[in-house]
């Protein structure tokens, strides 16, 4: 039987072979490899080479597909390429994007970069994306689309549906519709099915939903996106402090904003600097820049543990067993404590969890990590009963117990203090956790052990 040959839009084939066409100045191969490939598979392939490979390979493009290609880079892997763009193909590419992407784009890119883009702009676009540009930074309005057909509430279908066609090509999206009064202040939203599903002469007001779901300019776009993941709205009216419409935050927008702060949480969890960019393009050097700063002070912080051994040396002189232990105890806690402080960061970015359930989430999870705690000193007890005897034994049990407790509760609520001062939650990442339950957990253990053996 003859096997089937690899898709063209799978990106089967070897990821080299574009960098090996181009590297190798095989342009006609290159080409065919370009023309058989989705644009989100050749803008991954983009974003693994150099900035030189790259420009060559996207220079390859004819004029649509480069800007299709272009959309779906990150905007760190965008900046290389525009640099190496002639006047006349860098203005054509700009005027072509969004101004929703070309914003996400500027910013991130540096001073002259913007000042170039901006400048190869008509007047229309420049205003567009000038006024994406004057939101702050993580709002909505950096995200959202100002080409926006919005309709007058008195219109009929037959009449709104006249004005979809007439503006609906200038527009991102004419599936969802916000329904504005006079004063270009939103009403209500109706959405394009009902608009074609309808006769003719029905009232747009007859159709429309009022108090729609939507988020003011000047809110965070990750707090609008996950509205958007809450409500499964495609598009969210955004509007300024008159309530006034100034445009849609699209689905696709809210994909990219919420996959940005996963990413950064994530990273942060993790112990590490958040980064833009991709993996495989990034060199050794890039990579250990971005995660040496939180391991350097992650081991400065492991230092507690050193002290705390130091204060009970006696003690471990005296019964040198409970040494035996301590790698086993660290590891339960710093588990345990791990495991809460991700459930609550994860609890705290899909708002499952609000900054006033503090009391409700400490008394949740200290019963959540007393019954694991009991859980693991079964463990224990049998464990210690073999190599060291019942007394120690005892001593593991109680102190799992306490530990996981311990832990569990330091895990789960450290996230929402952080909320209460307005610091970003995953920050309180699992290895800081981690680190702090330690060193307690070594405290925990060695004052049990003093209680328990008296020594």
């Amino acid at each position: 039987m003859s096997q089937s040959s690899p898709s063209p839009e799978s990106g089967a084939e070897p990821a080299e072979s574009l960098r090996e066409a181009v590297g190798q100045r095989r342009l006609e191969a290159a080409q065919e490899w370009l023309e058989r490939r989705a644009p989100h598979v050749i803008a991954d392939e983009l974003a693994r080479m150099d900035s030189v490979t790259a420009g060559v390979a996207f220079r390859l493009l004819p004029k649509d597909r480069a800007l299709e290609v272009f959309e779906e880079l990150e905007p760190v892997d965008q900046q290389p390429i525009l640099e190496g763009l002639r006047d006349r193909s860098f203005r054509d590419l700009i005027e072509g994007m969004g101004p929703d992407d070309r914003a996400r784009m500027l910013r991130e890119a540096p001073a002259k970069v913007v000042k170039r883009v901006l400048a190869g702009l008509s007047l229309h676009e420049r205003r567009m994306t000038s006024a994406l540009l004057g939101y702050p930074e993580g709002s909505v309005g950096r995200c959202m689309t100002p080409e926006v057909v919005a309709l007058p509430q008195a219109l009929t279908v037959a009449q709104a549906l006249r004005t979809v066609r007439a503006k609906g090509r200038e527009a991102e999206t004419v599936y969802t519709l916000p329904v504005v009064d006079s004063g270009r202040r939103l009403t209500g939203v109706v959405e394009l099915r009902e608009l074609v599903l309808n006769a003719s002469d029905t009232m747009v007001c007859d159709l429309v939903v009022t108090e729609p779901a939507c988020a003011y300019a000047t809110d965070s776009a990750e707090s609008a996106a996950r509205l958007m993941q809450e409500t499964n709205d495609l598009n969210l009216p955004v509007v300024d402090s008159e309530d006034r419409l100034v445009g849609l935050l699209t689905i696709d927008d809210a994909v990219e904003v919420i996959e940005a702060a996963d990413t950064e949480d994530v990273a942060r969890q993790a112990g590490a600097a958040p980064w833009a960019g991709h993996y495989m393009a990034a060199s050794v050097w890039q990579l250990a820049r971005y995660r040496a700063l939180w391991l350097s002070l992650l081991l400065v912080a492991a230092t507690l543990t050193v002290g705390v051994t130091r204060v009970f040396e006696a003690t471990l002189e005296e019964v040198a067993s409970l040494a035996l232990f301590i790698p086993m105890l660290i590891g339960a806690g710093g588990n345990a404590g791990a495991q809460a402080a991700t459930a609550c960061v994860r609890a705290l970015a899909v708002g499952e969890v609000r900054g006033s359930d503090l009391m409700r989430v400490v008394w949740r999870e200290c019963r959540v990590g007393l019954v694991l705690g009991s859980l693991l000193a079964v463990l224990g007890l049998a464990v210690g009963a073999v190599f060291v005897g019942g007394g120690i034994a005892v001593v593991l049990g109680i102190t799992l117990i306490v530990v996981c407790g311990w832990a569990a509760t330091i895990g789960g609520t450290m996230p929402l203090l952080a909320r209460r001062l307005r610091i970003d939650p995953a920050v309180i990442s699992a290895p800081m956790v981690t680190t702090l339950v330690d060193a307690t957990g070594l405290i925990i253990y060695f004052l049990t052990a003093k209680a328990v053996l008296g020594v």
